[in-house]
C-alpha cells in the first residue's frame, strides 16, 4: 500500500478484521448507529491521515492550506469575506480536478461515504480538490466553511453545520482551530461547534494566525486574551496549544517576532510531519475508544430492558427510566464497574432514547461483551506489539513540510520520545535509583544493557500537600484498575495484565517503558492501584502532546509513598 510498509499493512488489515468480527454484531444489535457514528469502512481505515480546518470566516483557513502545500488548489477562493461556502477536501491525485460531493460520497476508496447521512443539501456544498502534491501523498486537508455568527446565516445553510463538523472531526487525526489576531470573539456557532469536539482534546491546536499583524505588547495581549477565551469554551484547566504566525506566503509585517514565529511554524510543520508515522496507532487507539462506548452502550440498552414491566405499563415505565436517566447511568456504571468518562453525553443520549420502544431492546449478550473484552485485553496489544517502529513516508512530501522548518531534517525518527531524555537515553530505559537494575519493567528491551539513571527518587521527608491525583483514582482509574484483573482496590496488577492496560492506551512502547519506571515506585514489577493511576495519567498526558517528566511532582506522588 502507497507509503506503508508490509507490518504496517498487516496491522490495518488487522483492526479491520476486528472490527467487522468482534464490534460491529455488538453495534448493530444494540443500535449504536442511531446514537452514535455510522458503520466504519474499509476506506475510512485505509485512509490516509487528515487535517481539519476550522476557523470563524477570515481567519486563514485556505491561505493556510495553500501555503501548506506550496501552491493554488482547485476550486480556492480567498478574500476578506466569508469565501469558502463548502467543505473542501483537498487530497492527492494524478491531475487537477474538482470532484462533487454526491461523487465523493459514494467513492468506495474514499472515507466520505458516511456523509450521505447528512443528505444532498450538505453533498451540494461538499467537493473534493485533487491535485499533484508531495505533501498529500502523506495527509488530505479538509477545509471547511468560514463560521458565522447569526441566526439567519445558520439556519440558511440547509444541513446541520456542528453535525457535520463532528462527522470529519471523529475521524480527523488533527484538528486545527484558526484565530485571527484582530478577531477573538467567538460567536455562538463556532461555541457549538468546540462543544461538539469534546472527548476530541488530543487532537486539537490553535492556530493564533495573522500574529505579525500586531507588535510585540499587543500579541502578548491577544494570546492571553485567546487563552482566556478559550478556556471559558472548553471548560477544563488544561491548556490548549496554541501556534502563533503568520501562515502565508507574504512577508512580515512586524518583524519583531520573526524569530518566535519562526520557532512556532516549526513546531507545528512538526506536528504535521508527524501524522503519517503515527496514523496507524491513532486507528488504533481510535478503534479503543469507539470499543470502550459501545461497551458502555450494550449495558446501558440491556439494562433499560430489564427495567421495563413485562406486561402493562411500559410507556409509563420508558418515560420514568429517560427522565431518570442520570441515575441509570449510575447503576450501569456501578453494576459492571465502568468508568464514567467512557459514558455518552446525556442530553443527546436522551433525546435519541425517545424516538425508541424499550421493551425491543435485546437482552445482555456475555459472549459478545467477552469478545471486545478479549480484543482490548488480547488482539489490540498483540497488533500494538506488531506495528513497525518506522514507516516509509514520502521523502518528497517531507522535504516540503521540513524546507518550512529550516532546521528540520527530512529523516522521521523511529517513535517519538519524551522531550526531557536525549536521543542516548531515549534508546535505553531510565533506572532505579540505588545503582540496581530495572528488572521488573515489562516494557524493558531485553538485549541492551541497562544504566543505573533512573532519574525518578522518592523524597526523604513526608509532606503533608494532598495527592493532586485522588479524585481521578476514584473517579476513573479504580474501576479500570478492578477491569484489568486486579481481584481488589487493595490488591495489585502483575506485569503482564498491567501491561495489556497500557498498551491498549496507543502511548508508544518507548514512551511506556519511562512512564512504568515512573509508576512503579517500589519497583517490584506490579502496580498498586496508586501506582496504576499515576501511569494512566502520565498516559493521558502524551496522548494529548505532553511530555514525560524525569521525575514525578511531589503533588503527584501518593502521600504513602513519599518517605
Amino acid at each position: 500500500m502507497e507509503d506503508r510498509d508490509g507490518a504496517t499493512h498487516r496491522v490495518i488489515e488487522g483492526l479491520k478484521e476486528l472490527y467487522k468480527t468482534r464490534l460491529l454484531p455488538v453495534e448493530k444489535l444494540y443500535s449504536y448507529h442511531h446514537f452514535f457514528s455510522n458503520q466504519m469502512t474499509d476506506a475510512e481505515f485505509d485512509a490516509k491521515p487528515q487535517v481539519l480546518m476550522i476557523g470563524q470566516y477570515s481567519t486563514g483557513k485556505t491561505s493556510f492550506i495553500k501555503y501548506l502545500i506550496g501552491r493554488d488548489f482547485p476550486g480556492q477562493r480567498i478574500g476578506p469575506e466569508p469565501t469558502t461556502d463548502r467543505f473542501v477536501c483537498v487530497m492527492n491525485g494524478s491531475d487537477e480536478r474538482v470532484v462533487p460531493g454526491n461523487a465523493l460520497s459514494v467513492s468506495p476508496d474514499l472515507p466520505y461515504h458516511g456523509l450521505q447521512q447528512f443528505g444532498v443539501s450538505f453533498l451540494n456544498k461538499l467537493e473534493g480538490a485533487q491535485l499533484p502534491s508531495p505533501v498529500l501523498r502523506n495527509i488530505s486537508i479538509v477545509d471547511t466553511p468560514g463560521i458565522l455568527s447569526g441566526e439567519k446565516q445558520r439556519v440558511a445553510r440547509g444541513y446541520n453545520f456542528v453535525q457535520v463538523c463532528g462527522w470529519f472531526a471523529e475521524r480527523a487525526d488533527l484538528i486545527l482551530l484558526l484565530f485571527d489576531a484582530h478577531k477573538l470573539d467567538i460567536s455562538d456557532e463556532f461555541r457549538t461547534v468546540i462543544d461538539s469536539l469534546k472527548g476530541q482534546d488530543d487532537k486539537i491546536r490553535c492556530v493564533l494566525n495573522k500574529a505579525d499583524q500586531v507588535d510585540r505588547q499587543k500579541l502578548m495581549r491577544v494570546y492571553g486574551a485567546l487563552m482566556w477565551a478559550m478556556g471559558k469554551v472548553t471548560k477544563t484547566p488544561e491548556v490548549l496549544r496554541v501556534y502563533a504566525g503568520s501562515f502565508w506566503d507574504q512577508p512580515l509585517q512586524h518583524t519583531d517576532n520573526a524569530k518566535l514565529f519562526e520557532l512556532e511554524e516549526k513546531e507545528l510543520m512538526a506536528d504535521l510531519k508527524n501524522l503519517p508515522r503515527n496514523s496507524a496507532v491513532r486507528k488504533i487507539n481510535e478503534l479503543v475508544k469507539r470499543a470502550r462506548k459501545c461497551k458502555v452502550h450494550a449495558y446501558i440498552m440491556a439494562y433499560l430492558r430489564s427495567q421495563m414491566p413485562s406486561m402493562t405499563g411500559k410507556q409509563k415505565k420508558q418515560e420514568q427510566l429517560i427522565k431518570d436517566l442520570p441515575n441509570v447511568f449510575r447503576a450501569v456504571m456501578k453494576k459492571y464497574s465502568l468508568a464514567a468518562g467512557d459514558f455518552p453525553e446525556l442530553e443527546k443520549f436522551r433525546e435519541k432514547l425517545g424516538e425508541l420502544n424499550f421493551s425491543k431492546f435485546p437482552k445482555l449478550n456475555d459472549k459478545m461483551i467477552a469478545k471486545i473484552d478479549e480484543m482490548l485485553n488480547s488482539d489490540i496489544p498483540h497488533l500494538m506489539d506488531s506495528l513497525p517502529t518506522e514507516l516509509k513516508i514520502n521523502d518528497d512530501g517531507l522535504a516540503v513540510l521540513s524546507g518550512k522548518m529550516n532546521a528540520l531534517t527530512t529523516e522521521m525518527p523511529s517513535v517519538p520520545t519524551p522531550k526531557t531524555h536525549t536521543e542516548e537515553e531515549s534508546r535505553t530505559p531510565p533506572k532505579p535509583p540505588g545503582g540496581e537494575q530495572q528488572e521488573n519493567n515489562p516494557f524493558a528491551e531485553e538485549e541492551e544493557e541497562e544504566e543505573d539513571n533512573n532519574p525518578f527518587g522518592r523524597e526523604t521527608e513526608e509532606d503533608a500537600v494532598p495527592w493532586e491525583l485522588q479524585d481521578e483514582k476514584d473517579l476513573r482509574w479504580d474501576s479500570l484498575f478492578l477491569e484489568s484483573g486486579a481481584e481488589s482496590v487493595d490488591s495489585k496488577l502483575d506485569a503482564g495484565k498491567a501491561r495489556k492496560a497500557l498498551m491498549a492506551t496507543g502511548v508508544p512502547t518507548k514512551s511506556l517503558r519511562a512512564i512504568w519506571d515512573l509508576s512503579d515506585i517500589d519497583k517490584d514489577g506490579k502496580l498498586d492501584a496508586e501506582e496504576f493511576t499515576i501511569a494512566m495519567h502520565l498516559c493521558e498526558m502524551v496522548q494529548e502532546g505532553g511530555a514525560i517528566p524525569e521525575q514525578l511532582e511531589e503533588a503527584k506522588l501518593p502521600i504513602s509513598k513519599r518517605k
